[in-house]
């Protein structure tokens, strides 16, 4: 039985994950595009980069709180955008954001929600970011765009690098579907997976995605997953955005940058901040690391507008790299589905204290008392050189 106690750090979070999970659903979450290159590069480059402590610069008292779009967090990490995370647990993303907010820091609500953006306002949930797609219908962008700021979300991520969905390849061989189904002999040998099936029964029975749900239209979840790919439109372009940006008055975030210039541009475009991700390594296999990119963005934008980090990121001591790299905050993607799938909103809780203390642990150990010391001088080798600090947001 999983044992939230035993979490001692999120890779064992992620192996009970794998425990009780039915293998297609872990696989789903788990899994990148392709022959996971990209992937497996997001944790890698952390390893990539050391540490310089200097532990006589004295941080008896570490804090690790940031402002950002003008909320104060109480650490630079939050969680990300992820679809479906009601499928690891009853009202997942409802629990993830419950723990979030219990955290002091934010949220971000993926459009494939199992829930409705309005159901998560209703959590009280603070602060509560939404993500939508430019989709072949624009009116259903600002449909969702309007719904978000009429249910007081405080920032909207507009997520780019989905136009065209990534090969997963470990679906393929699964055969997962959504709603996963499991035929009488995929149930053998899955003892340690009957909690889950029994906790989910009426969930799966019941799921959709809550946001796409239409009056007038399918609201089951096959149908609405069979014609998803086929909303997001690959002709989108910097033109959206600009539209988009006129529509939403608050905080506008680009999500799946990896390209200076296109940082440069988005400044440009008014944008507030950007997300240097390549959506987990689920898409481009290929695509540059988020950390090995982060550097060039930084550079490029001269500390103009937030830069944020997602990807790979799985102890407080990334974090604590990505920020001396120049990132504002990181966001996690899988390790709050790994966390649900365990213990639902006390898993989430779980991880984020994880985190939140290792990076207490490794600022106390470099002699650093707070965020805003953190810089490349932190870091051995060329990373001294990357970043002067004048051009740090």
């Amino acid at each position: 039985m999983p044992r939230l106690d035993r979490a001692y750090k999120v890779a064992e979070m992620r192996r009970q994950a794998r425990r009780v999970l039915p293998r297609p659903v872990f696989d789903f979450a788990d899994g990148g595009a392709e022959d996971e290159r990209t992937l497996g590069r997001n944790e890698a480059a952390f390893e990539d980069v050391s540490l310089l402590p200097r532990p006589l610069e004295g941080a008896a008292e570490r804090d690790l709180s940031i402002e950002l779009f003008g909320r104060r967090l109480s650490m630079p990490l939050m969680i990300g955008p992820t679809g479906l995370a009601g499928l690891f647990w009853p009202g997942g993303e409802l629990c993830a954001a419950r723990a979030a907010t219990a955290a002091g820091t934010a949220y971000c609500l993926s459009h494939g929600s199992v829930c409705t953006l309005e159901a998560l306002a209703e959590t009280g949930a603070a602060p509560r970011w939404m993500q939508v797609f430019v989709y072949r219908d624009r009116g259903f962008t600002r449909e969702l765009t309007d719904r978000a700021a009429a249910a007081g979300y405080d920032a909207l991520v507009l997520t780019i690098d989905n136009q065209l969905l990534g090969k997963r390849e470990r679906d393929i061989v699964n055969g997962f579907g959504i709603p996963p189904r499991f035929a009488p002999l995929d149930l053998l040998g899955m003892a340690t997976r009957l909690p889950w099936l029994w906790r989910m029964r009426d969930v799966l029975r019941t799921l959709t995605f809550g946001n796409y749900v239409r009056a007038g239209r399918p609201s089951d979840i096959r149908t609405l997953a069979g014609s998803m790919a086929g909303l997001l439109d690959p002709a989108m372009s910097w033109r959206d955005v600009e539209a988009l940006r006129q529509h939403w008055q608050g905080p506008l975030v680009l999500k799946g940058v990896l390209h200076p210039d296109e940082a440069r541009r988005a400044i440009e475009h008014g944008i507030d901040g950007i997300i240097v991700s390549n959506h987990g390594g689920r898409q481009l296999d290929g695509a540059a690391a988020s950390l090995d990119a982060l550097p060039r963005i930084v550079e490029a934008v001269e500390g103009r507008m937030a830069v944020l980090l997602d990807g790979g990121v799985r102890r407080g001591s990334h974090v604590l790299k990505a920020l001396a790299l120049g990132a504002t905050c990181c966001l996690i993607g899988r390790p709050q589905l790994w966390g649900l799938a365990v213990g639902g909103e006390a898993g989430v809780a779980r991880v984020l204290e994880l985190l939140r203390q290792e990076l207490d642990r490794a600022m106390g150990l470099c002699g650093v008392g707070r965020i805003a010391d953190i810089g490349p001088e932190l870091l051995a080798g060329p990373g001294n050189a990357i970043i002067p600090k004048d051009r740090r947001t």
